[in-house]
């Protein structure tokens, strides 16, 4: 109950935030310099509430919020939910009673209304809990916006209020068996019937896709478009329609409490107003989210460093060999501050992605930079940071062994790192 009244009084102040934000970025700029917030590096600890200049107190309310959410809401649980290989839908409707849902949605849209800067905070308290279950992110950050930005007002009014509140989940269809970073290949298919659509196609590994009551599925709706990008459209998909049928829970080596399954479509019937936006736009569509969504990977993969280096440095300052802490050795030292170093490092660019999106500045270019860096230093501090912890690293009680896993698929999803590489080529020498 205290969590909500927290909750009320800041998201007016947030929303507050957000609109000088809008109006004035240059001096809302100056007044968050002016308060002299230490960055993380001269933090005491990489995960300390008060620091970074993007941030000012509202949003140090909101992560204390969120903070707990996740120490009494998620931690408790997890154990349990990783066997289970989904998270519970209770847990989904507390996040929506505490604001913890579609944060930077609109508020006359359904949504709590906040800004980009909120929305970080969440995706970095959930990566600090080391608990990967609760698909929040993908569903508030990812697909929300598809609805919001694109959706009609029947189809807003319809969904939204419901996602807000952890009583409607949601996934995103993309990637299918023959399909993955190249949405260009996606075969599953809607062909017109009256004013009808008739849905056929399968998708696989689909995060919240076992707990979905809403898909935004991608289709192919032309197939004499004069390319692929031209003929494919969005379409919102409901749990129990008929031939829309989920497979099993997919077992992976990491993010074990995420429900990801495979989802069937068979003849599935869809009114005229299932389709998202308008028909043969869903490229553009794709295109124009995907830099929050690579965006937003980097920011879990920092925060997801900053974690790690923190669980390994209480590690070393505890554990001792050769009649001292490890943490006593040179080798370690050096180690320690190589990592520390370079997750700061990771840590400005991010951030200034961050403040670059909230401007409406940050290019697809830039986002793939962030991403596939981000990532790729996420699955570098994983294993560095699993060494330092020796045996017991590899033990799947120590955290440091779930968080080295999970980090793996990071480089893996919202378009590979190699296609982000490919991505920012063609900024510097040309489209093939």
């Amino acid at each position: 109950m205290f969590a909500m009244k927290v909750t009320k009084s800041f998201l007016l102040g947030l929303r507050n935030v957000s609109r000088r934000r809008n109006v004035f970025p240059e001096a809302a700029a100056r007044l968050q310099h002016s308060q002299a917030r230490p960055e993380t590096s001269n933090a005491k600890t990489l995960m300390d509430i008060g620091t970074r200049r993007i941030f000012n107190e509202d949003h140090d309310i909101f992560r204390r919020s969120a903070r707990r959410f996740f120490q009494e809401e998620v931690i408790p649980y997890h154990n349990e939910w990783e066997k289970a290989g989904q998270v519970s839908r209770e847990v989904w409707e507390k996040a929506g009673e505490q604001g913890m849902l579609g944060v930077m949605i609109p508020e006359e849209h359904g949504g709590i209304g906040a800004d980009l800067f909120s929305a970080a905070v969440m995706c970095e308290e959930q990566m600090y809990s080391n608990c990967s279950g609760p698909g929040f992110v993908l569903h508030s950050d990812i697909i929300m916006p598809y609805l919001s930005n694109f959706g009609s007002e029947e189809q807003i009014k319809r969904f939204i209020p419901d996602m807000t509140a952890g009583k409607c989940i949601a996934a995103v269809a993309m990637t299918e068996p023959g399909a993955g970073s190249d949405l260009q290949g996606v075969k599953t298919y809607a062909k017109k019937d009256g004013s009808d659509w008739i849905l056929n196609g399968n998708k696989v590994f689909i995060s919240n896709g076992w707990m979905a009551d809403l898909v935004v599925v991608v289709a192919v709706t032309n197939r004499e478009a004069k390319t692929a990008a031209h003929g494919l459209s969005l379409f919102l998909v409901e749990n129990g329609m008929k031939g829309f049928h989920k497979g099993r829970k997919l077992e992976k080596i990491g993010l074990k409490a995420q429900d990801t399954a495979e989802l069937f479509f068979d003849d599935v019937r869809l009114p005229a107003d299932a389709i998202l936006g308008e028909p043969n736009k869903g490229f553009y569509y794709l295109m124009n989210e995907l830099p929050q969504e690579r965006l937003l990977i980097a920011v879990m993969a920092i925060a997801g460093c900053e974690f790690m280096f923190e669980e390994t440095k209480n590690y070393v300052m505890q554990r001792k060999a050769f009649g001292k802490t490890i943490a006593h050795l040179q080798t370690v030292q050096h180690k320690l501050a190589e990592l520390k170093t370079e997750i700061c490092v990771g840590r400005a660019f991010v951030d200034n992605c961050i403040l670059l999106h909230a401007e409406k500045r940050l290019d697809a270019a830039t986002a793939s930079m962030a991403k596939f860096w981000a990532s790729d230093l996420q699955n570098k501090v994983a294993t560095q940071c699993l060494q330092l912890h020796g045996g017991w690293g590899y033990m799947w009680e120590y955290p440091i062994a779930k968080a080295f896993v999970d980090s793996r698929v990071q480089p893996i999803y919202g378009g590979t790192n190699e296609i982000m590489k490919e991505l920012i080529a063609r900024t510097i020498v040309g489209s093939k």
